[in-house]
Order: C-alpha cells, then structure tokens, then sequence
C-alpha cells in the first residue's frame, strides 16, 4: 500500500503547497513530503502516472507547488522530457482493445448510474425495476473492477498508487 493512503498517512493536501504558504516554508514542508515518498513501495508507479497525466508546470521555476512520486514539480518537468518517448509509447500501449472496452463500460456505468434515481416521473420505481437497476450497476463495476485488476497484475503495480 502506497505510503500517502490509510491511517495514519499524510493528507493528500500534504503534497501540495498551500495557497498562502511562503516558498521558504515550503520548500521545507516539499522536502518533507518528498521522504515520505522516498521509502513508498509505490512510487515508481506514482511517478509513471504522474508523468503520463502531464502533472508539473512549465516553467517550473513559477509553480513550485507539489510533489508527486518523491518529484518536485521542476523534478517532474525535467524527467517528462527526458523520457518523453518513453511516456508516448507507455500511453499508447494502454490504449489497446482492453482499454476502449474498459472507458465504454465506464461510461455506460456513469450513464447508467444517473438514471438509476429511485423515482421516474416523479413516480416511486417498482422495487423490482430498483433491484434490477442495481444488479446492472453492481455487474459493470465489477467488470471494471476486474479489467482494472488484470492490468494492474501485468504492469507489476498491484494497487493504485
């Protein structure tokens, strides 16, 4: 389990700076936040994701505001265009037919979940429409669940960072 999650962890607003937070302060609080980072089990997956999802602002000398994989945000501006054809092809690679089935089921449950209201017209749903409903609901997070799982098992990563 990644370090920043559970009990006892740090909050996520840990890794960022405050709004009215000095640099001076922060750059003590980022250092910190960095050594919690340092001994985490996932954070070469943390810092993959955040390199994929582009975190780190440019130019990083003006928004030195956050830490994510044991970076800072010059650290992960830096790393992301070193290893910007790395990144390219991981993104690529997760875009293959698993992928497109696991956004459809996503989006279909996002659907799906919004017309799951208990009331249509204004009427009381019929229970059993409600159970059924449900059912439908349960079986395509469970099917997320599951792709999810699977390809976090190939990549090595096991949980979510």
């Amino acid at each position: 389990m990644a370090r920043c999650t559970g009990v006892g962890s740090p909050a996520p607003d840990f890794f960022f700076r405050g709004d009215d937070e000095p640099i001076g302060e922060w750059r003590q609080h980022r250092d910190e936040a960095i050594a919690v980072c340092t001994a985490c089990p996932a954070r070469a997956a943390c810092r993959e994701l955040a390199l994929r999802d582009g975190d780190g602002y440019v130019p990083a000398t003006t928004r030195d505001d956050m830490v994510r994989g044991g970076l800072s945000n010059s650290e992960l501006v830096a790393a992301r265009r070193e290893e910007s054809a790395s990144i390219r092809a991981a993104v690529a690679a997760d875009r293959d037919s698993e992928w497109t089935r696991l956004v459809g089921l996503s989006r279909t449950l996002t659907v799906r979940a919004a017309q799951g209201a208990d009331r249509i017209d204004g009427q009381r749903r019929p229970d059993a429409a409600q159970a059924a409903h449900n059912k439908e609901i349960r079986a395509l997070a469970g099917q997320i669940h599951e792709i999810r799982t699977a390809r976090r098992a190939r990549t090595g990563w096991g949980e979510a960072a």
